[in-house]
């Protein structure tokens, strides 16, 4: 097996440099892992990625690197594909860091399953584990919230290139925030692969704690989710995919309800998340918004729908 971790970056330096310096430090088998690369694509960074990723490439002997126009995770991630030279890809986010064990656990996993199995129509889904504690993030705890139920999710996963491209690797319609990863594991469970969940291959995705500064970008954030959550229903109509972008009357319902019909805002809520925060709650203050900002994500989906009719 030879892996290449494909990994798209957009301004994210501090937390790169600690994704990759951890990809560096990996301990494997080597009768089983031939060797890896660290394939980092900036999507038109206006930080010090470049420079920085240059300037320390002696202490970065498996990264390389390629640049693009931002033009979004897809097409950022299609590139790293193209470049790759692994039969294995395994794709991770710049603001994830792994345990020194991760890739040995994701080649064991697929070993073993293709041995139970008898044919590689599989692909591994590692752990991910979302932390706060920027100076150390390993040491995060498993948490409920952590659990995922996605099929395939580009946070922490191996896969087979060749199955990437007879599926048609991710479609550049998706050029804001969301979806791409979901759409595309709608075209590889057509394909026949089995989701492998490996939570010996833990990456430990960082995010700053909660302030009300990141409400703005949050709220864009799930405008955009819901108009790419129409493109991918345009692809696949199905109810399946309408319960998952919240394009459902269930959906309109509940977070109607919830934000009584959008009067729980990011206005009228400030004092109870200021004060959270201030009690050193912030990730429950978080959950709390997420109450309006799935109503502007289902606002967002009905409106992008409407305007495609």
């Amino acid at each position: 097996m030879f892996f290449s971790v494909v990994i798209p970056t957009y301004n994210r330096l501090p937390i790169l440099q600690k994704c990759l310096r951890a990809l560096e430090q990996q301990n494997y088998d080597s009768s089983l892992i031939d060797g890896y690369e660290i394939v980092v694509v900036d999507d038109g960074s206006t930080d010090d990625t470049i420079s920085w990723i240059e300037t320390e490439k002696d202490h970065l002997p498996h990264v390389n690197l390629f640049q693009q126009n931002h033009e979004g995770a897809a097409i950022a991630r299609n590139l790293g594909i193209e470049k790759a030279q692994g039969d294995l890809i395994i794709f991770i986010d710049s603001d994830l860091v792994v345990t020194s064990s991760f890739l040995d656990a994701h080649a064991q996993s697929l070993l073993k399953a293709q041995r139970k199995l008898g044919h590689d129509r599989i692909f591994t889904y590692g752990a991910v584990i979302n932390t706060a504690n920027f100076d150390n993030p390993t040491s995060e705890p498993y948490k409920i919230t952590d659990y995922s139920a996605a099929y395939f999710a580009t946070g922490n996963v191996a896969i087979a290139k060749k199955w990437l491209e007879q599926a048609g690797k991710f479609d550049p319609s998706f050029r804001q925030y969301g979806w791409e990863d979901l759409e595309l594991g709608v075209r590889l469970k057509k394909l026949g692969l089995k989701l492998i969940k490996t939570p010996q291959a833990v990456g430990y995705h960082w995010h700053p704690p909660f302030n009300l500064q990141q409400i703005p970008q949050l709220i864009d954030q799930e405008i955009q989710r819901g108009k790419m959550g129409v493109v991918f229903y345009q692809k696949h109509p199905t109810y399946e995919v309408k319960m998952m972008i919240q394009m459902t009357w269930i959906h309109r319902l509940l977070w109607g309800i919830l934000s009584l019909g959008g009067r729980l805002n990011e206005k009228t809520m400030k004092p109870l998340l200021q004060w959270l925060i201030d009690q050193g709650k912030p990730q429950l203050a978080l959950e709390i918004a997420r109450i309006f900002l799935n109503w502007y994500n289902v606002q967002g989906v009905y409106q992008a729908y409407n305007s495609t009719k």
